[in-house]
């Protein structure tokens, strides 16, 4: 799993300076293996992610998502 909070500038004059932004993952979420969540991103609550996703924006709770990037696949309930 890589939580990557640091993103580079996208204009040339600023591509060397770092940019951070937290990474908030709720209660009782699943992560597969090899899932990448970007800068910024926050995961609710009783959530899976697929192995292997790019998560790139926010995912509400209740949400298996997958994919690059990661889509909402489906909306899952508590049991």
């Amino acid at each position: 799993m890589v939580l990557a909070t640091l993103n580079h500038g996208l204009e040339i004059k600023n591509r060397g300076d770092l940019f951070g932004a937290p990474i908030v993952i709720g209660k009782k979420v699943w992560i597969g293996a090899q899932v990448t969540i970007l800068p910024g991103v926050t995961i609710g609550d009783n959530s899976i992610i697929a192995a292997g996703a790019v998560v790139t924006k926010d995912l509400p709770a209740n949400s298996l998502a997958g994919g690059v990037p990661a889509k909402i696949l489906k909306t899952i309930g508590e049991e």
